[in-house]
């Protein structure tokens, strides 16, 4: 994800049931022995997830069958997820994940009943539902969730681009598909799956797997069912669905863009590289293993950026400008093929293992594609937001650990890129694609990967290893005294710019009309928060700015609105705030409203009960939380 993978079974693709685990599961080794078609997991105690129930170590999910109805009129799915599960000898039952599912029954795959009981809830963490297996190796649960799963959003036709159906999107990272799928939502418990999908006639469901029925099949009156697959094991976060009025476009032999009919012109132009980024990021990290790399442009609801479903990136449509500039966010996701969907984070501690990496191959595939100028300014500006963490403080937060934040991206980054630098391209690339290779479909933490790392690339060099500072870089807050960054030249030029202006040179010297969103970002991120009204004016006047179509500066730009109560620029923020479902975009805006008690809670408040409905609910409840503590409830 950028500032994030399964009843019935199909004909030779379901996982057999797993034998149980033998001796070769001592705690005390780092990996259990599983068979070879069932991921691994991590044994040590730095891979025990705290915000999962499931104990893995006893009993866990290797693969789900779903097959799940949608009903658009209730904003419910029901059905049944059937487990396979691999269990030591002796353990008697399984313990899965659940977050306000109603639960019909549990039964194995003969359709005995197995006794059940779901515990308390705790918060976010959900419910743990636990199922005495009595020998089985399959567990049925027969459920539907709740109209609020936290993982869905139901959009009316009216919320949508062509305002011609409903629509329906997941977004299950992090511990979200609780919600919809019981099973172990662990990102260290890698489960294979299928999916048979019933949705109104009309609609085209897709998901992060093989399509195995692109136009559906009958499935009743009215109705038309979908099947899926994914042969890979896979973290549960993955597990991505969406249905709506969509229609596909190719971008290559195996890359294409699903969206709907009114997006498609736009979003295929702005893609047109896609295919190319496949190609780039092969040749630096080996073979993309996943068959089709295809994209789904949501509508404006989606609260992300981007989010890095096997097979199938969800896009936001903010990503759009006409000019390909921001397609840096289609790299990210597609970087996570490798770092996160590949090698993936074991607990949401490490998170930085798949976006750190990710934000650094990022730039390494702009890099190949459009040149070490642009993939310069793109770095450039991951060095400022690592800079403004730093100095946001305290010091002891900007860790690489839990942060929930952007520093595991910023400071992750930073980090490979000084490991480059300290041990020269060839060999950190020769380490890194081997790092891929060795830990693929595997999780992994920060410890495996140091250890690893010292392992394989620095091999005793006890200079190298004083140059990379791994400790320091990993264990430690701040930034490294012996950091690499490299300042980038354009860049350089646009605070020149700023500068002149902000001495009283004219607006019209500031050659912002040629400028890449990348040089307005580092243009409107360095201007001081209070400007005079004149000089809003000045720059509104210039460059339009109040009215861009480019979010990325639009909300640059309606952040100084906010900071300095500029009232002409209230119209735009209101639109903005009522059009665009971003939390990278409209957060920092709220945020903003809500600290001015005086003049801009008011309008937080009012902006927010006007588009509630159509942010995503975990995004509606974060902004609802900070304006009712600025309002003191």
């Amino acid at each position: 994800m950028s500032q994030t993978r399964r009843a019935l079974l199909f004909s030779g693709v379901a996982i057999a049931a797993a034998p149980a685990l033998t001796a070769c599961a001592s705690l005390s080794a780092p990996w259990d022995v599983s068979p070879p078609e069932v991921a691994p997991i991590l044994l040590t105690d730095d891979a025990v997830d705290t915000q999962s129930y499931a104990r893995p170590r006893e009993a866990r999910v290797t693969h789900v069958d779903l097959d799940i109805v949608t009903d658009f009129d209730a904003h419910t799915v029901s059905g049944t997820a059937a487990l396979t599960i691999l269990a030591r000898p002796g353990a008697s039952e399984v313990v899965l994940d659940t977050l306000d599912l109603a639960i019909r029954g549990v039964t194995d795959g003969a359709g005995r009943p197995l006794r059940w009981a779901l515990g308390a809830a705790d918060g976010a963490k959900g419910a743990p539902l636990t199922v005495q297996l009595d020998g089985a190796s399959r567990v049925v649960v027969a459920y539907s969730t709740g109209a609020g799963a936290l993982a869905l959003q139901w959009l009316p036709p009216e919320l949508t681009a062509g305002k011609a159906a409903p629509y329906l999107y997941s977004q299950g990272q992090p511990t979200l598909n609780r919600s919809w799928i019981p099973t172990q939502d662990s990102p260290g418990v890698r489960q294979s799956w299928t999916a048979r999908v019933v949705a109104p006639e009309g609609l085209t469901v897709v998901m992060s797997g093989e399509k195995l029925t692109p136009k559906g099949e009958p499935a009743g009156p009215g109705r038309r069912a979908f099947r899926f697959r994914m042969t890979h094991p896979t973290a549960p976060y993955l597990i991505a669905i969406a249905a709506g009025d969509l229609a596909f476009q190719p971008l290559g032999p195996r890359t294409g863009v699903y969206t709907e009919p009114s997006m498609m012109g736009r979003a295929a132009y702005e893609l047109a590289d896609t295919e190319k980024m496949v190609a780039a990021a092969e040749s630096l990290y080996g073979p993309y293993r996943w068959g089709r790399y295809d994209v789904l442009v949501l509508p404006p609801a989606f609260p992300y950026g981007g989010m890095e479903n096997t097979t199938l990136t969800f896009l936001t449509p903010t990503f759009i400008t006409g000019d390909r500039a921001n397609v840096g966010l289609v790299a990210h996701e597609l970087a996570h093929s490798w770092s996160g969907n590949l090698v993936t984070n074991a607990t949401w501690d490490d998170v930085w293992l798949n976006e750190g990496f990710t934000s650094y191959v990022e730039n390494r595939i702009m890099e190949v594609l459009y040149g070490p100028a642009r993939a310069g300014i793109e770095a450039d500006l991951s060095w400022d937001e690592l800079q403004r963490d730093v100095a946001a403080g305290p010091a002891a937060a900007v860790t690489l650990f839990g942060q929930g934040t952007t520093v595991e991206y910023v400071k992750g980054e930073a980090f490979l890129r000084t490991l480059e630098h300290a041990a020269g391209r060839g060999r950190w690339d020769a380490y890194l694609r081997g790092y891929f290779d060795r830990f693929a479909f595997q999780p992994q933490t920060t410890a495996g990967f140091l250890a690893d790392l010292r392992e394989h690339l620095v091999k005793g060099d006890a200079a190298l290893e004083a140059k990379m500072q791994l400790d320091e870089w990993v264990y430690q807050p701040g930034v490294p005294s012996g950091a690499y960054h490299l300042p980038s030249p354009a860049l350089l030029k646009v605070d020149a710019a700023r500068a002149a202006f902000l001495a009283g040179g004219p607006v019209a010297a500031i050659p912002g009309k040629g400028w890449t969103t990348q040089e307005w970002k580092r243009f409107l991120d360095g201007l001081p928060r209070k400007l005079t009204a004149a000089q809003l004016a000045e720059l509104d006047g210039a460059f339009g700015l109040s009215a861009s179509t480019n979010a990325y500066v639009r909300s640059g730009w309606l952040e100084l609105v906010v900071a300095n109560r500029w009232a002409p620029g209230l119209p735009s923020l209101e639109q903005f705030l009522g059009s665009v479902g971003r939390g990278l975009f409209i957060r920092p805006l709220y945020t903003g409203l809500s600290k001015d008690r005086e003049w801009g809670l008011p309008l937080a408040r009012r902006f927010f009960n006007q588009s509630k409905a159509t942010y995503h609910p975990s995004l509606a409840a974060g902004i609802e939380k900070t304006i009712a503590a600025a309002e003191g409830k």
